[in-house]
């Protein structure tokens, strides 16, 4: 990586200058995260009977409630039981089953890189505590002397901690790519390529492999290849994200390709995982970091930085849903039975866009809704401006994130009329 020490001036933009002048994403995060604390706030304050709020981060249920798969809910009752399982400290890259079973889901047991013993796999508390991992170990990957400190490249818009991870692993030099452009209500393949082409040399460049955050809509297998090509000729470095593996497509090796594309292509990455949606253990935290090396005469000096930087931040993971997570992948029967729930619960979001997408074209409302089925996964971008969603929130109770995301899941039965009705009154209302 290149050694270009960089940061922000105090109006907080880019002291070395990004080509087309970009902001830091500091302000707009803060932002960000003051306006969905704000929206959670209002909501809770809402006497309103018809309330609804649509920016949570978990899977809820038809019946509106966390849900949790009846699978692990099994395993937890039988590991409880078991006179074998004896409670110790995990070492600092945590539960070696859960390591093992989660770089097979990521990345499988033939890819190049895992036969050659150059993957570096460390469970860690949580998906955001995997960034910070891969943030701290990003400063010193070429193991020399001179600390790397950015840029880092995130998507316009993402989620709204990236930034902030970053910054507390010591990386201020924080720059956006276009990703998501309102109009089209989809991805802007031309906008992201031309702000990546005009990265400096070894940038860091976050990418969503699947379920991107907060608007649901992911690359396609052709634009990846376009990306792909791009960060190789231009020498930026990937850091991939896998926070709802399973949930976006219903596949767990479908949602995975984009990392193990990158991997065949022989690139050095950093990948970080969650396993708390896609179990449903939304309260234990279940992450993972993966480093694919160039080569393995790195792998132990890596390790090694890691188990210090752990040590100095969490010390060990817990290991209670590590070890159902474990318990599941490495057993042929469980693995079957959680692909089909996480498969269901896929298939319940998918006929939600479709049913919202019908609504919304039976009530009238303007402009076509196919990106609705065009996006995967909990999370979704209807598209709405900024005083459309200040009056679904002000008029008709219903709270969405900025731009008009939302997490399908939390659309039902109940209230899917209520809300196409919301929205059909945003679009056609003068301001």
């Amino acid at each position: 990586m290149s050694r270009r020490s960089s940061g922000l001036d105090e109006k907080g933009v880019n002291k070395n200058g990004d080509p087309r002048g970009h902001p830091s994403v500091l302000t707009g995060t803060h932002t960000a995260a003051n306006h969905q604390s704000r929206l959670l706030s209002a909501f809770k304050k809402d006497t309103e009977a018809s309330k609804t709020y649509l920016s949570r981060r978990e899977y809820y249920s038809e019946e509106g409630h966390t849900f949790q798969l009846s699978l692990v809910g099994k395993i937890k009752k039988q590991l409880s039981t078991d006179p074998t399982f004896r409670p110790e400290y995990p070492s600092p890259l945590g539960l070696t089953e859960f390591t093992r079973r989660a770089t097979d889901v990521a990345l499988g047991k033939s890819l190049k890189p895992v036969v050659e013993n150059r993957v570096l796999s460390i469970q860690t508390p949580g998906f955001n505590a995997s960034v910070r991992l891969g943030a701290e170990l990003l400063r010193n990957w070429n193991n020399d002397s001179s600390a790397w400190h950015g840029p880092v490249y995130l998507s316009a818009p993402c989620d709204d901690s990236l930034a902030r991870i970053f910054h507390a692993a010591g990386i201020q030099d924080i720059r956006e790519y276009y990703y998501w452009d309102d109009k089209r209500c989809g991805i802007c393949l031309e906008k992201l390529l031309e702000d990546l082409e005009k990265a400096p040399e070894h940038s860091v460049v976050v990418l969503s492999a699947s379920g991107h955050y907060p608007t649901g809509a992911d690359l396609s297998q052709s634009q990846w290849a376009a990306v792909t090509q791009l960060i190789m000729r231009r020498r930026l470095f990937p850091f991939l994200l896998l926070p709802v593996q399973g949930l976006c497509c219903g596949d767990v090796e479908r949602d995975a390709w984009p990392v193990q594309h990158c991997a065949m292509l022989g690139m050095e990455l950093i990948c970080a995982q969650s396993f708390s949606h896609c179990f449903g253990q939304y309260g234990e935290a279940v992450g993972h970091l993966l480093c694919i090396l160039k080569h393995n005469s790195f792998l132990l000096s890596l390790q090694s930085q890691a188990e210090n930087i752990i040590k100095s931040l969490w010390a060990q993971p817990s290991v209670g849903g590590a070890h159902v997570v474990a318990t599941v992948l490495s057993n042929p029967a469980h693995l079957a039975e959680w692909q089909g729930e996480v498969k269901r619960i896929v298939e319940r979001c998918m006929l939600i866009r479709k049913i919202l997408r019908e609504r919304l074209r039976l009530l009238g409302c303007p402009g076509s809704w196919d990106h609705l089925t065009q996006q995967n996964g909990l999370y979704c971008c209807i598209g709405l401006t900024g005083q459309q969603v200040e009056f679904l929130s002000s008029k008709r109770h219903v709270y969405l994130l900025p731009n008009g995301c939302l997490n399908v899941s939390t659309i039902n039965s109940h209230n899917l009329e209520y809300v196409a009705e919301s929205i059909h009154l945003a679009l056609t209302t003068s301001f």
